[in-house]
């Protein structure tokens, strides 16, 4: 599932104008099924379950490169995208950021490329938890409090009249996530149902004035 939606995301990627790159052999999904493979080949039990590697490096023939120079960018985030939705599917969770870097190789021939996968920790060392925006935009909960509200000190600002200058807050408990409404004007909504505190589980919606947040954990 989660591959088969990377792939028709890049197809909506490459409609028109850039769709004369992945003319080559070599395909995106092609790297797609490599991570997700080396996921699944280098996890490992931890604590709370199974941990998978949540850096990768994949390298490209020079011509590769080049077809992809465009959106090489979009490339990474989607092949970023991939590798969690495969973790949501297996139950798999990271110790840090999903990071995904391509570079160049030289002696590799078009159509070739190679991929190597890691589990790199995060700088509080502790699961992965992140707030998506509505821009795609992701923000880590790490060991500081995370601030929503119009302040331009706040870590999330919104600019909607409807949103507190400190409207809510999302912060760790242990291993666990919480969000508190910091007494609001307009209240913090959790999956629509209004909260003072609650405890957060992944694909949970913050909703805060016209804005919905994403909560996700790997």
């Amino acid at each position: 599932m989660g591959l088969q939606q990377f792939e028709n995301r890049l197809e909506r990627l490459v409609e028109g104008t850039l769709a004369k790159p992945f003319k080559s052999n070599l395909q995106p999904i092609e790297i797609g099924r490599k991570m997700t493979r080396e996921m699944d080949l280098h996890r490992r039990v931890g604590v709370h379950g199974l941990i998978a590697p949540n850096v990768f490096t994949v390298t490209l023939a020079p011509a590769d490169v080049d077809r992809f120079a465009n959106f090489i960018d979009a490339l990474s985030r989607e092949l970023a995208d991939a590798a969690r939705e495969h973790a949501r599917i297996e139950g798999y969770s990271f110790l840090g950021p999903v990071d995904v870097q391509i570079y160049e190789g030289t002696r590799l021939r078009a159509g070739r490329f190679a991929v190597t996968a890691e589990v790199v920790e995060g700088a509080d060392g502790v699961s992965l938890a992140e707030l998506i925006l509505p821009d795609g935009e992701r923000v880590s909960v790490g060991a500081d409090p995370v601030v929503i509200g119009r302040l331009p000190e706040c870590p999330i600002v919104l600019a909607d009249p409807n949103v507190s200058r400190r409207h809510a807050e999302i912060r760790r408990v242990g291993d666990t996530v919480v969000v508190t409404d910091l007494g609001s004007t307009n209240g913090t909504r959790v999956n629509g149902m209004p909260v003072r505190e609650q405890d957060l589980a992944s694909g949970d919606e913050i909703n805060v004035g016209s804005t919905t947040i994403v909560f996700e954990r790997s």
